[in-house]
């Protein structure tokens, strides 16, 4: 496998594992049980195209964020990786992730105001949280043509397959169960906290050199 079928991979597994998109089915069946089929596939697909707006948003932009903040790369390598693992670690541990959940107060404004959803809890921070933004802006740091085009690729085929998910979850909760659904949770925990790790490498491995 050359370099760039590695990178799209990696990107593509990152991508897949924060978004969780088997694991979010259940919660988004949850919060639109009392919404019919035409709704519940508009509040999907306004979900899905809010959140790679979003992060794709900090793909383009991310060396621009950084000379703005200030930040080098190997310190957003270590605090990404950092933020990302713990992701991972909450999820193998069956936890659900704060920056994740939506709140009482989310769950409660979702029903006075259906479409709503879309926006939040959905899309931000369940899909577009900050260990997506982080993933993608270290991903795309060297901010080459071809590195962008990958991740965002990778991105709209997430968004893509998350788009199927939620409108499929009352069959796909219904065929695999929620046991089935901890499980794959858990597995995108370990990925998480592998690229977690592998970031916080890559970050002490930059830091060091340009010290």
């Amino acid at each position: 496998m050359d370099d760039s079928a590695t990178h799209f991979t990696t990107v593509f597994m990152a991508f897949f594992a924060i978004m969780n998109p088997i694991s979010n089915a259940s919660l988004f069946l949850g919060l639109t049980d009392d919404l019919d089929s035409a709704s519940r596939r508009a509040v999907a697909f306004r979900a899905v195209v809010l959140a790679f707006i979003i992060v794709a948003l900090f793909t383009v932009l991310g060396r621009q964020i950084f000379e703005m903040f200030g930040i080098t790369l190997p310190a957003f390598r270590i605090a990404g990786g950092i933020l990302v693992g713990l992701v991972g670690y909450q999820l193998m541990h069956g936890q659900e992730s704060s920056v994740q959940t939506p709140t009482a107060e989310d769950n409660s404004r979702s029903r006075e105001a259906a479409l709503g959803i879309a926006i939040s809890p959905l899309a931000l921070p369940i899909l577009a949280g900050p260990g997506a933004i982080a993933t993608a802006m270290n991903f795309a740091a060297n901010s080459t043509l071809p590195e962008v085009t990958r991740v965002l690729a990778a991105l709209a085929l997430v968004c893509l397959i998350t788009f199927v998910a939620f409108v499929t979850s009352d069959s796909l909760v219904r065929v695999l169960g929620q046991n089935a659904i901890k499980v794959v949770s858990r597995l995108m925990g370990l990925i998480l906290a592998v690229i977690g790790v592998q970031m916080v490498i890559e970050g002490i491995r930059g830091a060091v050199a340009a010290s």
